[in-house]
């Protein structure tokens, strides 16, 4: 059973694909929120969620206020999953689900500079622990392209124990590393170099 930790809808349970997903333990989602709260990038933050699977994490944003959560998954029944635990928990207005592989998406937003809606605030990726390294590359890579995230942005990338830290590309900074049994969870934030490239190229937008 998964279920949201806290927030407007904590305590709700959420519906998960019977295969090919993992979601975050609650353990983990607990600890995870409370730093990102800290940090103070949820509430009234833009989220992305990218190998989203039932929704889990970018709801758990959303019950906690983040302004507007975008989860992203490739495998259709996994997304259809997840449009019905946002539908079911009266998200619609806040959270959208997005039935394409995550690197389309990251590329995409490389390619425009962002959204269109504004710089994200927080990026969340838990991607299936056999992920190429080098397809996790290219995401980062995109992450920090000028205009996707926003000054103070944090991305969080959920990895197993055994895989190491991700290879954070020019413009992100790792901060942390969180180990929980076989899961570690990499913390990195938008760097002030990157912000200083914003401003003489695309302004990043806030």
């Amino acid at each position: 059973m998964t279920r949201i930790v806290a927030g407007t809808v904590g305590g709700r349970t959420l519906v998960v694909p019977p295969s090919g997903t993992r979601p975050t333990s609650e353990r983990v989602r607990e600890a995870l929120f409370s730093r990102l709260e800290h940090d103070g990038v949820v509430d009234g933050g833009r989220v992305l969620d990218l190998f989203a699977g039932s929704g889990a994490l970018g709801i758990e944003a959303a019950s906690r206020g983040a302004a507007s959560v975008t989860l992203v998954e490739s495998a259709r029944k996994a997304a259809e999953i997840a449009r019905r635990n946002v539908s079911v928990l009266g998200l619609d207005g806040t959270v959208r689900v997005l039935a394409e592989p995550a690197q389309r998406v990251s590329a995409r937003l490389a390619a425009d500079g962002g959204t269109g809606r504004g710089a994200f605030d927080l990026v969340l990726l838990d991607p299936p622990y056999d992920l190429e390294d080098a397809v996790l590359d290219g995401i980062l890579a995109d992450l920090a392209a000028p205009g996707v995230l926003a000054p103070a942005a944090v991305v969080v990338v959920e990895r197993a124990r055994r895989s190491g830290a991700p290879t954070w590309p020019d413009g992100l900074v790792p901060v942390t590393t969180k180990r929980y049994g076989d899961t570690a969870v990499h913390y990195a934030e938008r760097s002030e170099g990157a912000d200083s490239a914003d401003s003489t190229g695309s302004p990043a937008r806030a």
